[in-house]
């Protein structure tokens, strides 16, 4: 074969490579909606105020019996969709690896959780339980996607461009959340206009972002590529396929120290994700068009913020700037105590704080973990992460809705979380990356 026959080839590889790229990173741009719009902005303080509606005198309502408070109700649905995930994963990726048809996969996880957040239409009055219902279906399906989603990485980019694709996926996915925002501000904000009762707008955003997510998850499936894995003994049945690459993790018991880490300060982050409208709603007293305003500047800003920090790593290494974004996180959730109600311009400083920490914690982590992954492993062990990413992601809600319930405050609800990033940081100091980058079998950076 000739020098210009291998270099066509390499070529028709690299643009194969790159039309795969393109389609994954719409998947973020298609899922990271539902994201945004529903799970931070819409649904909590929607569902909250249905469940207050179907309330008793007490201001308790009895799914199956058991009294909750009506303001705990949204948190722990999205604890119990986290659970169920947790126990889903295993036997989806399992699935995966043993048939290598992770597309239909993908696209049965994507069109359930659009199919759910869709029918979040049909939320309305009293509803409290259909709404909880489509919350955990919808939630579960998301978690299960972005698994599936996630784990392509290692197949469409080589080590040197893996951190570049991995990083245009989230900004794909920013800049979609951001788009949708500014049109359900515009819808909200403007209801009477278009003739639509407030209720009816927050309605349609909803199912907006389910049709959102069917129509832009048709990219990924025609662009990505199924493939076989070669490792025939990572085929095991679900929960067997968890124990093995458990007992295989043991191994770099560093890697696990690190993971821990990241389990406890993700599951923080995912809290204050998911319950940081409820408290500019219920607390703060703040409108509908001030919480999407506000989650639009976190978008817009969490990119600038990757960006950011991304060039800090650099000078200072992964670990360093990661343990000063957690400074960042604790400072920002205090501050957040204090806030007074009724004042829109403190809750957007809040939300600046929280934008310009938020990709960057979540960029890096991933980035710092990949360097802790053994060669040949790449898939196996970023299954386990995307794990530990949704493992522990119960305990901040329930903690969340839990001291609500005995307090009444969500100051104190708030203020709790403030465990999680301490906790986190003290967790990821103890953990000697350099030595764990080399108990992997992996070069070790200069920076790191």
């Amino acid at each position: 074969m000739d020098i210009d026959t291998v270099r066509r080839a390499g070529a028709d590889d690299a643009a194969d490579r790159g039309r795969e790229q393109r389609g994954w990173y719409f998947y973020d741009w298609a899922c990271s909606v539902y994201s945004t719009s529903v799970l931070t902005v819409f649904l909590g303080p929607y569902l909250t105020s249905v469940a207050k509606s179907a309330a008793d005198a007490d201001g308790y309502v009895h799914p199956l019996g058991v009294p909750v408070r009506a303001g705990s109700f949204f948190a722990y649905a999205v604890s119990l969709s986290v659970i169920v995930a947790v126990l889903v994963m295993p036997l989806v990726g399992a699935a995966a690896d043993r048939t290598g048809r992770k597309k239909p996969l993908l696209a049965a996880a994507a069109y359930v959780g659009a199919a759910a957040t869709t029918g979040m239409f049909f939320l309305s009055g009293d509803r409290y339980l259909l709404g909880g219902v489509l919350l955990v279906v919808a939630n579960a399906a998301q978690s299960v996607g972005m698994m599936l989603y996630n784990s392509y990485l290692p197949q469409i980019a080589g080590p040197e461009e893996r951190d570049a694709v991995s990083s245009r996926g989230w900004a794909f996915g920013y800049a979609a959340g951001s788009l949708v925002l500014i049109g359900n501000l515009v819808l909200y904000s403007a209801h009477d206009s278009f003739g639509v009762s407030q209720t009816m707008a927050v309605r349609i955003c909803l199912a907006s972002a389910g049709l959102w997510w069917g129509a832009f998850t048709l990219v990924p499936l025609a662009r990505l590529r199924d493939r076989r894995s070669a490792r025939r003994e990572a085929a095991l049945p679900g929960m067997r396929q968890l124990a093995a690459t458990v007992r295989d993790m043991r191994r770099h018991p560093l890697t696990v120290a690190f993971l821990l880490a990241y389990l406890v300060y993700n599951d923080g982050i995912q809290t204050v994700i998911s319950q940081a409208s409820v408290y500019g709603s219920e607390e703060l007293g703040l409108g509908q068009s001030t919480l999407i305003t506000a989650v639009l500047l976190v978008q817009v800003l969490a990119v600038a913020g990757a960006l950011a920090m991304g060039r800090l790593a650099r000078f200072y290494g992964a670990k360093r700037t990661i343990l000063g974004s957690l400074i960042a996180w604790t400072v920002t959730l205090g501050a957040g105590y204090f806030l007074p109600a009724k004042a829109p311009v403190f809750f957007f400083v809040l939300a600046a704080g929280i934008g310009l920490v938020l990709g960057g914690s979540q960029a890096l982590s991933r980035s710092l973990f990949s360097h802790l992954v053994p060669p040949g492993k790449e898939a196996e062990y970023f299954s386990a992460y995307e794990l530990s990413d949704r493992g522990m992601s119960w305990l901040g809600p329930l903690l969340f809705g839990v001291t609500y319930q005995l307090t009444g405050s969500y100051r104190s609800a708030i203020l709790s979380l403030v465990a999680f990033f301490a906790i986190g940081f003290v967790l990821l100091a103890r953990v000697p990356v350099r030595r764990a980058i080399g108990d992997a079998g992996n070069p070790v950076p200069e920076k790191i």
